[in-house]
This record gives C-alpha cells, structure tokens and sequence, in this order.
C-alpha cells in the first residue's frame, strides 16, 4: 500500500479510513475487522453503520470477496467465495465496471463473479459515500484499488490521506536486503529493538544462521524470544505498563502512556538504554519526554508548562489541527493491469496464509487467555490448523469424526497440521493462520501447532501471504483431536434462538414478531395457545428498587469475542488448558456462539444440522440469562442460588456442595463447574500461569472471589461493579445515575452491541432501547407488542425462564433473505 499510494498519489503514506461514512463497502480480502488496518477503529465505525431501529431505518451493504471465512467475510450482507489467485482479476472487474460508468478507459483481465455488477453498481450510485478496500500485498492491485476509489470520490470523505497513519510502514524490500546483508557479512552491529524476526519473517532460519557471524548483536524486549536469545547481548525492556513513553498514531494525533506499577524486575526502558549508548546527557526517559512536548507543543499562553503537560496527562491524548490536504490519482492502471495477469497464476490448491483473530501475529501467543480463546470462526483453542472445504474435504475422503494431520509443502518448505473443515471457504484453497509454533515464546506457547512464517515468500518487492504450487499432503495414519468450544454449527431453524430479517421486510412491517414468538398448547380445548409467560407456577417479580437487564444487538454483535477477555480478566476466570476444553470443562463465562446457515428444507432435521457451502453468519454472545423464572434456583438443594430484589440470579459460593443439579436444569448451559482447584494446581501450572504463581497471581481482580473446587460459577452481571457504583451514590448523597454501572462485557464491546443498565429506570438508555416500563407481578416485561421494541426478543421464549437478556434480531441488507 506505500508503494502503490506513493506511485499513484504522491505520497508513501497508508490513510485514514472512515468507515462510518461509507454507504456501501467493497473488499477484496481485507479482513479489515481482525487483521487489516486499525481493526479497534475499524470496528466502532462499522458498526455505526450497521445500527437500525431507533428511528434508523438505513444502514450500510457490504460485498465481501475473499478464499477462506474471515470474521469480516461473516459479517458481510453478500460474501462471494474467490480463490486466491483470482483477487487482482476480480479487482480488475470491479475497476472497468466503475470506469465505464465515469467514462475512463478500462483495462483487460477481469472475472466474473456474482454480486460484483451489483457492487459496482451500488457504488457509483454512492459516489462520496462509497469505500473500496483489499488486503493483497501486491502494489499492482493497491493501484487499482485506489483508482477505483478516485473514480467513486472516497478520497476526502471515507478515505483521508490528509490524516495519515504511522503504523504498519515496514519496508518488505529494505528487510530483505538486511537479512542478505547478514547472510553474506556485511553488517558489523545491529540492534533489535523490541522485534522477533527469526520467528516471524519467512528468511528468519537464515537470519538465526547468520547471527553469530555479527560482531556485536543486541536485543532488547520485556520477554525472551526467538531473536533475543541467539544475541550477544539481551537488554531487558520495561514492560509497556511499567513505561513512560509517548506516540504518534495518526498525524498530529499524540498519545502519552503512563506507568501503571513500579518495574517488577531489573529492567531499563529501551529508551533509556538508547540514550546511555547514544552518549546523550539527559538519560532519564520521563525527563526526555517532557521536555519535548514543551518545545514541541508548548505555546505558552495563559497556562504555564505545567498546567499544560498535566492537562495532557490527564486527557492522554493531545490532538492538533490536522492540516486540509488533496491527493490526485496519478497511477499506472495498465501497467498494474498487466502485473496482475503475469503475476496470478491459478493453481490446483491454493493457499492463504492469515492472522487470526486469537493470537493475531504470535507476538502474545504466550498468553493463555488468548491460547484459550476460541477463534471467532472455527471455535478451536490451543492449536493451528489447516482449513479445508467441504467439498475437498469429501474429494479426499475426509471424515470430520476423525481428524488427521496433513503436510503443507510450498517451495520445498513443509508444515505438519490437522485438518479443518470449514463452511464458506473456496474449494481449491487451504488456509493456515500465522502466530503458532514458537519454540522461545515461553511454557505457555512453546510446542503449540507449526509456523507458518516459513511459507509467505517475496513477489514483487512485497511478502506475499498466498501460493498456488502447493502440495497437500493427507495422513490416514496419523489421528489428532482439535479441542472445539462448540461443535453444533446451526441452529436447525429454532426461530426462538436466532432471528433474522432483512432491511426490506423491517422497513416495510413484514418483519412479523408474533410469527416467530412461540405459543403453548393448553389441556382446555383442542388448538387452544397460549402466550407461554400465562401458564406458569410462579408469580413474576416486583422490582421496587433497581432492575438490571442487558440487551444485545446481533446487528452489531462482529463476534470479535473482546467481550470474553474482559469478562474473564474482570472475574477471575480460570484457563483450563486443551484437554480439559475437550473434556467440555471449559470454565469461561461468557461464550459467542457462531451459527451457520443450513440450505436444508424446515422438515429435514438431519441436513439442518449441515452448514450451506456458503453460508450466512450470526453470532449470538451467550450468558447467564439471569431468568425471573430460573429453573437453576427451583433445583437447588442448598438455596446455593438464589435470585435478588434487583433481577439477579445470584450464586453464594460458600453454600455451593457441587450437586450440578443447576448446570443440568439451565437450558442456555452457561454454568460452569470448578473439576479442579484451577487456582492451586500443578496440573495447571502451564496453562493457568495467572493463578499458579505469585507473579501470576498480581494480575487477579481483589474485588472478586476465586473459586474453589466443587463450586459452580457464571455470569454475575459483574455484582463488584453494582455494588461499588450504588456505594460511590451512596457516599455522595445520590441516586445511581444510568451508564455509571458497566459491565466487563459492555465497557469491551467496540460497537457498543451489549446494553447494561436499570430497566426500572425510565430515563436509562436500556428502558428506551428496548421500550420497556417497571414491572410487576401480573404484567409482562415488554411493553405491547405496538409500542415495544420490534426486534427485541428473549431466547428459548417458551420455556418461560423470564430472561432479563434480550437480544435484537439480525438484520441483513440485502435484497433477498437466506436464512
């Protein structure tokens, strides 16, 4: 993108992008909600496009064109399956589409594929409020990518090169040519500042090689890695949390990061360690800092320095006016044209090599929180894989019951993984996620799965994340077993778990709550129904004072899981390792459950429970549902869970004798049961590093208990986080104010899909969400159904557990349903 943005805008630069302004939206393998560009940014905007209801009645349509299913593909209204090698024709199309609607010359090699015209076409009619994206490495297709996004006016509105970003500038050119330096002795010093490229650069083993032929190698970092250890000299690194420092993000976008604890070790700042051996006379960091943010930034004024640098520190964030720039297209299109046709080769078997949304480049993989997060997608921890269609899964006689390993061989460089079968991804493609097979990662990583870095070569100056020559290699001798946090893939049609809709029939009222709200037959009269809250054993609830309830919009839910670390970090939440996943003991309290289309027809149970080729996606965050009618409170033998004044359903962990009565009689099966003392455990030494030693044990939550073994556990509504917001109102003499109380989930959430708060609150955000009123005993939650919010809707309905957790249905933009 620097290459290609520097050949035809006139600057090496990477933009802004903003999303949220963008009516329609193209990618071109750009998983731009995962792994492509400010994902976090990315996300917030996006789902500011995707909100309806609330008197929003629009919102915007995304074509999706990639080889496997990415979190962003999921997220897609029309996702089209392409290979690999097809990306820069499918590019090609696209451009002489637009280009002959804006009357420019068009270039030769496109493809055909379904929904492009369509695309092409949405996007011309949104000129200045369109976006078009890819994600290849190459220059050639960045050039035409951006010609097509000067023909469509993006620059200036949902493209800003006047607010350039300063990450992700590495040269692929410059770093090639250092690792040859090295190779053939002509570099006599060199400093790793805080980077591990004998782990994750293709030319790493020949780096590692060439090492100890370097007169003098330093390397500096906050852990031992790869590169760290084949040095000469390793410099131990403050922890970013234990640093002064600032940065620049975006142009005249400042950032300062403060220290959060005192050095743990005996480290240096990497800063500091630089300015020693630079021969400068000010060595302390902090004091560095400082006094360049007042020669800097300082314009004196009616505020002295010091004011100004603690209003700085206090805000974290000092932004300057960005200056108002142009860019003019100036690109090569047929030239581009013509490298994408030398270049793009189809192949047999085609591979894409990616960064999954878990342990992302591998710089963190030694941390089990991520280790134990399920992949949006495939739903396997602790491990790499290689993905396969369904379809070449069949060809080479793949039987899912028993997983095999396989050999990936490209350029003579193999790998050695378990097979995958993945819903939605190209026949003819494969795919491997990056961040595995570390060896210096530490106890956690080292061992876990194979590195892919090996495979990605250089095309064209730039490394390249795909390859067409590969060779696929099955062993039917070789079993291996993939630990799944979730093996169902479709909801087989149960309307009163997953609904969806399209914008269509939600604007034109053909979107129908009562025909999916369930009803129950009664013993009076034959064909007699009922709605299933009036036949019930239990009085509802009065909630005199507070009532919390949670909604959840499955339009803006991306399936990211942030929510599922909070949760875990804020609870204390115990990391149980592969096997006991696979023994289905996975103790994490919230889950995302990811289900799949089904081409099957409403009375074919059996192939309901098999996904379409390609099929639509919708995540559904799964949770204790803290039900006015809990059947986990009714079977309790030892009042061990109870339901509060304030909705509730609460758990004394003292009271608790492990009977498992409630995880059986809980139909959402979001209870978990303590197997193990996770905490105090050798057995979990390993995996659950932050419980089982004292280092570990700093990053805990004081403010939550940590549970013992033959306890059951699961969401709390974050209780610590009531009570200490009522207690503050309290001290200060006030009621509760709503959006002080936010649960971990929430406060994670980038595009605000969860909604926590009083429901007996009026004026709260929730109440007029979800257009609910006070409760009482003989009146339902919602309000009817002519005032109340349309798509809001309670899971598993008819078994009448009261849930205070509403979800929002899915709504796809697009013209037909296919659900």
């Amino acid at each position: 993108m620097l290459k290609a943005n520097e050949e035809s805008l006139g600057a090496a630069m990477i933009p802004s992008y903003d999303f949220s302004k963008a009516n329609t939206i193209v990618s071109v393998g750009a998983n731009f909600l995962c792994s492509w560009g400010a994902t976090i940014e990315n996300t917030k905007q996006y789902g500011q496009t995707r909100e309806v209801g609330e008197g929003k009645n629009e919102m915007s349509r995304h074509y999706h064109f990639e080889s496997i299913l990415t979190l962003t593909g999921a997220n897609a209204d029309y996702r089209t399956p392409i290979k690999p090698s097809e990306e820069g024709a499918v590019v090609i199309q696209l451009y002489n589409l637009i280009a002959n609607k804006a009357g420019r010359s068009i270039v030769s090699g496109g493809i055909e594929k379904p929904t492009l015209a369509k695309a092409a076409d949405e996007l011309w009619e949104n000129r200045g409020k369109a976006l078009v994206v890819a994600g290849s490495n190459d220059k050639a297709i960045q050039i035409l990518v951006n010609g097509i996004n000067d023909m469509l006016n993006s620059y200036g509105s949902t493209i800003l090169p006047n607010l350039p970003v300063n990450y992700r500038m590495g040269n692929d050119e410059a770093m090639a040519t250092f690792m040859n330096d090295v190779q053939a002795n002509r570099i006599g010093s060199v400093i790793f500042y805080n980077c591990n490229p004998v782990y994750d650069h293709p030319m790493g083993a020949q780096l590692a090689e060439s090492l100890k032929n370097i007169s003098l190698s330093v390397a500096t970092g906050f852990k031992e890695e790869e590169t760290g250890t084949l040095c000469q000299f390793l410099a131990p690194d403050h922890h970013y949390l234990e640093s002064w420092n600032d940065a620049e993000p975006r142009t005249n976008h400042f950032s300062l990061a403060q220290p959060t604890i005192t050095p743990i070790f005996m480290t240096r700042a990497a800063q500091e360690s630089f300015l020693v051996w630079s021969g400068e006379e000010q060595t302390n960091y902090f004091e560095f800092v400082k006094e360049n943010w007042r020669s800097r930034f300082y314009q004196g004024g009616q505020f002295d320095f010091q004011t100004f640098w603690d209003k700085c520190l206090y805000d974290g964030v000092y932004e300057q006016t960005a200056q108002g720039g142009s860019v003019s297209f100036n690109g090569n299109v047929s030239e581009a044209a013509s490298s994408i046709a030398t270049n793009y080769k189809p192949g047999d078997l085609e591979l894409v090599i990616y960064a999954n949304g878990t342990v992302g480049n591998g710089s963190q993989a030694n941390n089990p929180l991520l280790q134990e997060l399920a992949d949006p997608i495939t739903k396997v921890v602790w491990d790499n894989y290689v993905t396969v269609s369904p379809k070449d899964a069949g060809d080479i006689s793949f039987d899912e019951s028993h997983t095999k390993l396989a050999t990936i061989t490209v350029n003579d460089k193999s790998i050695k993984l378990p097979i995958m079968v993945q819903p939605g991804q190209t026949p003819g493609t494969i795919g491997v996620a990056l961040g595995y097979g570390r060896t210096k990662a530490g106890k956690v990583a080292d061992g876990i799965g194979a590195n892919a870095y090996p495979l990605v070569s250089m095309v064209n100056g730039s490394l390249s994340y795909v390859a067409t020559g590969v060779k696929f290699q099955k062993h039917d001798d070789e079993d291996y077993q993939l630990a799944q946090t979730q093996t169902q893939n479709t909801y087989m049609g149960r309307k009163s778990v997953i609904q969806e809709t399209t914008l269509q029939d939600f604007n034109n009222g053909t979107f129908e709550k009562e025909k999916f709200r369930p009803v129950v037959n009664t013993w009076k009269e034959k064909d007699h129904k009922i709605d299933p809250e009036k036949m019930t054993l239990w009085n509802n609830y009065e909630y005199k004072g507070h009532h919390w309830g949670m909604a959840i919009d499955l339009n803006t839910c991306t399936g990211c899981s942030a929510c599922i670390v909070a949760c875990n970090v804020e609870n204390n939440v115990a990391v149980v390792g592969r096997e006991e996943v696979i023994n289905r003991r996975e103790m994490q309290w919230l889950r995302i459950d990811r289900y799949y289309s089904s081409d099957a027809n409403a009375d074919d149970w059996t192939g309901a429970e098999k996904a379409s080729e390609n099929p639509d996606v919708v995540f559904q965050p799964m949770l204790c549902q803290h039900c006015n009618s809990a059947p986990c409170e009714t079977v309790c033998p030892v009042a061990a869970t109870t339901h509060s004044t304030e909705g509730l359903n609460q758990m004394a962990y003292n009271r608790c004798i492990g009977t498992r009565y409630c995880a059986n009689n809980c139909p959402y099966k979001v209870r978990r049961f303590n197997w193990f003392k996770y905490h105090d455990n050798k057995q979990f030494a390993t995996v659950n590093t932050s419980m089982n030693t004292d280092l570990g044990k700093m990053v805990l939550n004081p403010d939550v208990t940590v549970r013992s073994r033959g306890v059951m556990e699961k969401c709390t509504f974050c209780v610590q986080r009531i009570q200490s917001g009522k207690l503050s109102a309290r001290k200060e003499r006030r009621t509760l104010k709503d959006g002080e109380v936010v649960t971990a989930c929430a406060a994670a959430c980038t595009t605000g899909a969860i909604l926590f708060g009083d429901m007996n609150d009026p004026e709260s955000r929730i109440a007029k969400h979800l257009k609910v009123r006070p409760t009482y005993p003989d009146k339902p939650y919602v309000n009817d159904k002519d005032s109340e919010n349309l798509r809001a809707y309670s899971v598993l309905e008819e078994i009448n557990t009261r849930p205070n957790i509403f979800y929002l249905a899915k709504v796809r933009n697009r013209d037909e349903a296919n659900v």
